[in-house]
């Protein structure tokens, strides 16, 4: 039997074990179960003494891992089998996204202050950065890095030293995530920060977003940062807060993370955030907000890994928007929304008795989703412009942030037009 301690900000919550046949198992300490303030580290895990079996417990644990492509190269990099969830989270499980640590049972957590040595990177380290992601997702079994961050997409967890972008000391907490462009598809740094400032000019709760570009004698690559929601930092002391997506919360598995896979559906996602956080009324309508938004940013893939719920100091609720991605403006993917909107998937057929019947799945009143749907959508023509131009630096493609703008009005004066209908 092998097995992980799982450590939330300093204290002993449970252990992970895979037995002789390969079988993951989690079960939670008996001094955890016992206490009244310790909280369950997911939704689908509720604290019991128990052990929970790797059907019940895969899907919060193996949804801390990369997927697909990136989970296979980081396989790859690190000699081990892409399908160990065990394995994958003994290697790169030191800093993952919420509060959880996974170490091995006679090391302890490093106290939050540290003391910690990042490295910080001038444009050269960047630019070895940047090429080495689609190789080594996460880094992989570099220099002592043990990081993981759920997606498809190449990233890696870092932390700002005076603005600069430095790779952390070994299970460090992390403040950012650097996102490379995609190179198979057109501006998605530029793309991503416009969307995400968009959604912020528009009332929405987003994580903070910064463009950013290496000068064409360093290979002008674009990246994207994003400052982690589930960090904070204060008088130099970054503390982990927990945080668990709606998969992972539902207990379903990531290879399930579309509806038409058998994933969540938007019925059962306002369901959960009306059980597990700490004040479903407002929960439930910035879930709304960001449904809405989605349909006229042209965010398709905006499915169940793509909404989370932060367990604060002042109770669960829903994280801050990310990965916001105008996604129909690439042929090459679906332009059919990743969880249906009143049994409809694309935004033309979105007319108001289809909103009306979303309405009634999500348990909202038709008249109140009509209502958002039509100040989003005026919002969305009165800051598309002031969202675009105040990206417009260095490095960065202004012609495919004008595109992106145009396309996101377009659809905003489409929802109007069918909204009205009804």
């Amino acid at each position: 039997m092998r097995r992980l301690r799982v450590w939330w900000d300093g204290r002993a919550v449970g252990e992970l074990t895979q037995d002789d046949g390969g079988e993951l198992g989690f079960a939670y300490l008996p001094e955890w179960v016992t206490n009244p303030e310790a909280p369950a580290v997911s939704a689908s895990l509720p604290k019991r003494f128990e052990p929970f079996s790797r059907r019940e417990c895969r899907p919060f644990f193996g949804g801390l891992l990369p997927e697909e492509g990136q989970r296979r190269a980081a396989a790859q990099a690190l000699g081990i089998s892409a399908a160990n969830d065990f394995a994958m989270l003994d290697r790169l499980g030191g800093e993952v996204a919420g509060a959880l640590q996974f170490l091995h049972l006679e090391e302890i957590p490093v106290a939050s202050a540290g003391p910690w040595i990042p490295k910080p990177l001038d444009e050269e380290g960047l630019r070895r950065l940047l090429e080495a992601l689609p190789q080594r997702p996460l880094l992989a079994g570099e220099g002592g890095l043990r990081l993981s961050l759920a997606g498809a997409q190449a990233k890696v967890p870092v932390v700002l030293v005076d603005g600069a972008v430095a790779l952390p000391g070994p299970d460090q907490p992390t403040t950012h995530i650097l996102k490379p462009a995609i190179p198979r598809f057109e501006a998605t740094t530029e793309n991503e920060a416009f969307v995400m400032r968009l959604a912020g000019l528009l009332g929405l709760e987003v994580a903070a977003v910064e463009a950013r570009s290496l000068p064409a004698s360093h290979g002008g690559r674009t990246f994207l940062l994003v400052r982690r929601y589930d960090r904070t930092l204060a008088a130099g002391v970054i503390r982990r807060l927990h945080q668990e997506d709606l998969c992972q919360a539902l207990g379903i598995p990531v290879e399930q993370k579309y509806q038409s896979e058998g994933g969540p559906s938007l019925e059962r996602c306002f369901a959960v955030v009306r059980r597990v956080t700490a004040r479903p009324a407002t929960e439930v309508l910035k879930l709304l907000d960001a449904v809405i938004f989605n349909a006229l940013a042209g965010n398709a893939d905006a499915h169940g890994k793509n909404f989370s719920i932060l367990y604060s100091e002042t109770g669960p609720r829903l994280a801050p928007l990310y990965d916001l991605l105008c996604t129909v403006v690439y042929p090459e993917l679906s332009p059919a929304f990743a969880m249906k909107i009143g049994r409809q998937a694309r935004l033309e057929n979105l007319d108001a008795e289809a909103w009306s019947l979303f309405a009634q799945q999500a348990g909202l009143r038709f008249p109140l989703v009509r209502r958002r749907v039509q100040e989003l959508a005026d919002l969305v023509l009165a800051k598309a412009q002031e969202a675009r131009s105040g990206l417009e630096g260095p490095g960065l493609d202004t012609e495919a942030l004008e595109r992106f703008s145009s396309l996101v009005m377009d659809r905003a004066r489409l929802a109007l037009q069918l909204i009205r209908k009804g």
